[in-house]
């Protein structure tokens, strides 16, 4: 298990000056990151599947133990304020549950049942992406949870960073972000868990953004939910639209503050058919914004 390596690289780093030991560290991040690469198209196929999915109406559901349960919960908690996803499609499967997100929960990790009585409990199927997160690739919280998700008919997303590990032999989708070795020997929280947050963040803003989330790099679908959201929300829809500042406010409260209504209003949509017209298209607004274009 090439995580749990000793490196060579790294037996004096505690005889090191703290700048030697930071640049160090710091190229070993920038190792991490670049390790992402090769599973780009992996990547990318797993986006598709999922993706196909969720426009059914299926949820996410993160899977994991201890820092990369912890990850998980990082990635899916911010879609909400980001990307408006539905809270009752976001599910988290920690081994040890809330209680594990602040502190070790002894032996939870290694609970083949705890993960599948997971999975049945939330009812885990056809139209869900399970996603699941472990450095070295054996946990058996997670590769259990996996393994009774795929059984009941949901798609899996295994990431992992050990070659040929049980969790990326039983997804359907087996991510390999190959890290090896770290500076501290098994301390998967520095290169394993960089890499995963990467591919995480990767997966996830590609999904969110197929579905229709980003417009114009503009995260048109978000939640205006403060004071600097809602300033922000009036900057979209008045780059969107080409309008004042002004006359994006006065959409997005014709609309409730919705963004993507609220450009379309600033366009020229009439209040009540500018979320019929979003729903005929899918909720793309690129595609809204070209009807009324092609009306002009």
């Amino acid at each position: 298990m090439t995580t749990e390596d000793i490196s060579p690289r790294y037996l004096d780093l505690d005889l090191w000056t703290n700048i030697e030991a930071l640049r160090a560290l710091y190229e070993a991040q920038l190792a991490a990151v670049a390790a992402v690469g090769p599973a780009l198209p992996a990547i990318a196929a797993a986006v598709d599947q999922a993706v196909a999915r969720l426009r059914k109406g299926g949820r996410l559901i993160y899977v994991g133990a201890g820092t990369s349960g912890r990850i998980g919960v990082q990635d899916g908690a911010e879609l909400a304020p980001t990307f408006d996803w539905p809270r009752d499609k976001l599910v988290f499967a920690v081994a040890g549950g809330e209680a594990a997100l602040l502190q070790a929960v002894e032996g939870a990790e290694d609970s083949r049942a705890g993960g599948a009585q997971r999975m049945a409990e939330i009812s885990a199927g056809d139209h869900d992406v399970v996603i699941g997160l472990a450095a070295s690739g054996d946990t058996p919280f997670t590769v259990s949870a996996l393994e009774a998700a795929r059984a009941r008919g949901a798609l899996t997303v295994g990431i992992a960073n050990n070659p040929g590990s049980p969790l990326l032999e039983t997804s359907d989708h087996p991510l390999l972000i190959e890290t090896g070795a770290e500076a501290i020997a098994g301390s998967t929280r520095l290169k394993a868990g960089t890499a995963q947050k990467v591919a995480l963040n990767l997966f996830s803003t590609l999904t969110m953004l197929r579905l229709g989330k980003v417009y114009r790099g503009l995260m048109v679908h978000m939640r205006p939910v403060n004071e600097k959201l809602r300033r922000r929300s009036v900057q979209i829809v008045s780059s969107v639209a080409g309008v004042s500042d002004a006359a994006a406010a006065a959409a997005l409260a014709k609309s409730d503050g919705d963004v993507k209504h609220a450009a379309l209003i600033a366009l020229g949509a009439d209040p009540a058919a500018a979320p019929y017209l979003l729903d005929k298209h899918a909720g793309n607004l690129r595609a809204a914004i070209a009807e009324i274009a092609s009306r002009a």
